[in-house]
């Protein structure tokens, strides 16, 4: 199976979203296929067997609209197509509503006369003519309005029917009723029922639906604004060293393997792999960390981050479409394209809404006319109907706050692979954390340091050094934990530490090192080998046997045959670690620790921050029933995690979350990804999908109530109590209002910041 976005043109309403649905599910080896009326795209998965991008795109052109593929194989600055496109159909837009104002303004001062039932002797007479009224009119009804009319007439080709139909059939309806009492007034007369027209109706309705399209559209551009931020990271140039020369060339230039030279303040172009230099580096604008990144020899870099303050080189890695940057734009676009399942009610009713509406529009007709025997209250009511119907609201509500709230979340470092999992979040009762990697650091670090000289005349820092020195030569993961000490200790934690040569290094297996530094024997290792080496440990057992209760790996230092100091080395926790689970029970959440270490140093663990409920000694592959047994509580579960062995429960779980630092098969298997590694953008990814879950409930209750009370009054439900009809002007203007209204409610989620627990 293959996956293909498709960017769709032509779309009026909700209804057309469902008629290429239908259209594409058809196809033969179409086996998924969702259109977001929001974002104007479809996604389709299909077996290339048996279709292709192009039967798909003809499948689209035979129900009335344009498809063209979106095939992002590299990243420019902008996407300059579809940004003329925009532009220009918002400039169409903005010409037809200046006209289409112009010559309503000049409309309905020469209806005020017969509107009002009064003489405005500064009103001319001749701005009242039926004839002048029609002339001034038809370009507005058939060059402004020309959209809904053909859209209309190809949907009643393929026998459906859309918001365009509706509009088309109320504006043509006022138009040609007037058209009629103009050719004929006396046909009325004679029926006793005063001639009027309503050309001034069908020019400002038209007029207020593009106005409001104009303002949708604008606004439905802001929603895939997170979008552009991110493709606008994206440096220009690269400074690539080929043949011992430097040479600025455009990033889609740079090849694999290159080597490209970064200063202070430049943008890193592509992924690449730090060769020479150091540097810390600003990597905010996708991991969302404010923080700058020391990085050195060896370290990875991600193309689009600030280089802060030194010079490096680095050999690029990954470009084009295969770059960090890339792959998150590619899931942000996949998670826009795709629908949430609360977005089912609204797609069901769209479905036969505007057939019911027409019935509803002709019901309305039949009834005022028999009731009053007066063709005009008919009208007025049906034409009232049919505009104030338009189910385009219902199509925005869902896709247009999906659209920002994925955005919001790649803003900051959250990657949400579909509407889904951005809704299902929001329902999550019980997250359970993977201890390793994700409580904790995932690395062994230097917690305790105790010597026996104590701190007099910066002993400590001599026997760090001694100590360092020797395990510099080793690489075991402790001898690197005691390296990375000593470098912060001393001052050198970007690495330029000067450690001591060692002479006659040695390891012994299962029990510790030694080397001669300045002429002093260093032995460094466990109790045990101490022991078998006759050197005396009393000094320093009471804090050994402490440490090894709070689960730590005590190695002990000896320098020319007598105990100097220890080491308490555990996988420490992550400085985030406590205020985020704070957090996430601040929200109500349970949380629950998972680990395959033992009871003591798992109980250490989660009381350091502040986890109630652990599970101890759990194998890799049991991790899955312990979030079953979970789940069969009635919850729904959370999992978070970053290693291989964590993806089957990630899997399992309702809603699998994985730590963008660790493996690409947990990433894989987890519908939410934090770039970060922080827990804190647990708390952050929780309240997003609640805030944007609460925006669609608001947009669709906005959306609903507007239909459900708008048609009755349209129909005259009110009449009988206060007198009074809707006039159709005043519910082209709502129509248009409903769908900008929607728009902008989900536009505030722009705004959404994460809370600060403490």
């Amino acid at each position: 199976m293959e996956n293909a976005i498709l960017k769709l043109r032509g779309m009026s309403c909700a209804s057309c979203a469902n008629t290429i649905e239908t259209a594409i599910r058809s196809l033969p080896g179409v086996s998924a296929c969702s259109v977001n009326f929001g974002a104007e795209v479809a996604t389709i998965t299909y077996n290339p067997r048996q279709t292709n991008v192009k039967a798909i795109q003809t499948a689209v052109d035979e129900v009335g609209y344009t498809a063209s593929a979106i095939e992002p194989e590299s990243l420019t600055l902008e996407d300059d197509e579809e940004k003329a496109v925009r532009q220009a159909e918002n400039q169409d837009l903005t010409r037809k509503v200046w006209v289409g104002s112009i010559i309503s303004l000049i409309l309905v001062v020469g209806s005020l006369p017969a509107m009002l039932g009064l003489s405005l002797p500064f009103i001319p007479t001749w701005l009242h003519n039926f004839w002048l009224q029609a002339i001034l009119t038809a370009p507005v009804q058939f060059w402004c309005g020309r959209t809904f009319y053909v859209n209309a007439w190809k949907a009643l080709k393929r026998r459906a029917a859309t918001m365009d139909t509706l509009i088309a059939l109320g504006t043509l309806a006022a138009y040609f009723y007037s058209l009629f009492v103009t050719i004929a007034p006396g046909f009325l007369t004679a029926q006793g029922i005063a001639p009027s027209v309503y050309y001034e109706v069908s020019a400002i309705v038209v007029t207020l639906i593009l106005l409001g399209r104009l303002f949708e559209n604008r606004a439905r551009g802001q929603t895939s604004e997170a979008i552009r931020k991110l493709i606008g990271l994206q440096a220009k140039t690269a400074r690539v060293i080929r043949n011992g020369q430097e040479r600025d060339l455009p990033i889609a230039e740079v090849a694999l393997d290159d080597v490209i030279l970064v200063r202070p303040g430049e943008k890193i172009p592509v992924d690449g792999e730090i060769i020479d230099g150091a540097s810390t580096v600003d990597e905010s604008m996708v991991t969302g960390e404010s923080v700058p990144v020391k990085k050195r020899a060896g370290d990875e870099v991600i193309g689009a981050t600030i280089n802060r303050t030194g010079s490096f080189r680095f050999r690029a890695t990954r470009i084009g479409k295969d770059t960090f940057l890339a792959q998150i734009v590619k899931l942000v676009q996949q998670a826009q394209g795709s629908k949430a399942p609360i977005q089912r009610l609204a797609d069901q009713v769209t479905g036969w809404f505007v057939p019911v509406v027409i019935a509803i529009a002709i019901t309305t007709f039949i009834l005022w006319y028999n009731l009053m025997g007066n063709v005009t209250l008919a009208l007025i009511t049906t034409v009232g109907v049919l505009i104030i119907a338009c189910p385009c609201a219902l199509g925005l509500a869902t896709p247009t706050s999906i659209m920002v709230g994925t955005g919001k979340g790649a803003e900051n470092g959250i990657l949400i692979k579909g509407a889904e999992s951005l809704e299902l979040a929001h329902k999550v009762q019980a997250i359970v954390l993977d201890k390793t990697g994700t409580i904790t650091q995932g690395k062994p670090t230097v917690t305790d340091f105790v010597t026996v000289e104590g701190t007099a005349n910066g002993n400590e820092l001599k026997l760090i050094r001694l100590a360092a020195s020797v395990e510099q030569n080793s690489e075991h993961p402790l001898a690197e934990a005691v390296v990375q000490y000593a470098r912060a200790q001393l001052g050198g934690a970007d690495g330029d530490t000067p450690l001591s040569t060692v002479h006659e290094f040695e390891a012994i297996a299962g029990s510790g090192v030694q080397g001669t530094v300045c002429d002093r024997l260093i032995q460094i290792g466990t109790q045990r080998w101490m022991q078998e080496l006759g050197i005396p440990t009393s000094t320093l057992e009471p804090q050994g046997e402490q440490l090894e209760y709070l689960g730590k790996t005590v190695i002990w230092i000896a320098v020319d045959g007598r105990v100097e100091g220890m080491m308490g080395i555990a996988d420490a926790v992550k400085p985030s670690s406590a205020s985020a689970v704070r957090a996430l029970q601040q929200l109500g959440l349970e949380v629950v620790m998972l680990t395959g270490d033992n009871h003591r140093m798992a109980e250490v663990i989660a009381r350091e921050v502040g986890i109630q409920r652990v599970f101890a000694e759990v194998r890799p592959d049991a991790k899955v029933a312990k979030v079953a047994e979970i789940q069969r509580e009635g919850k729904v579960v959370a999992m978070v995690g970053d290693g291989i062995n964590d993806a089957p429960a990630l899997a399992q779980a309702d809603v699998g979350i994985a730590i963008g630092t660790g493996t690409d098969i947990a990433i894989a298997a987890s519908d939410i990804t934090l770039i970060s590694g922080d827990l804190q953008a647990i708390v952050t990814a929780i309240e997003l999908s609640r805030a944007t879950i609460r925006n669609i409930r608001q947009n669709l209750f906005f959306a609903f109530i507007y239909n459900v009370a708008g048609i009755p009054i349209a129909a005259g439900i009110l009449f009988p109590i206060f007198g009074w009809l809707l006039n159709p002007i005043i519910a082209g203007g709502a129509m248009a209002f409903s769908s900008v209204s929607v728009v902008t409610n989900a536009l505030r989620l722009r705004n959404f910041q994460p809370k600060t627990f403490r």
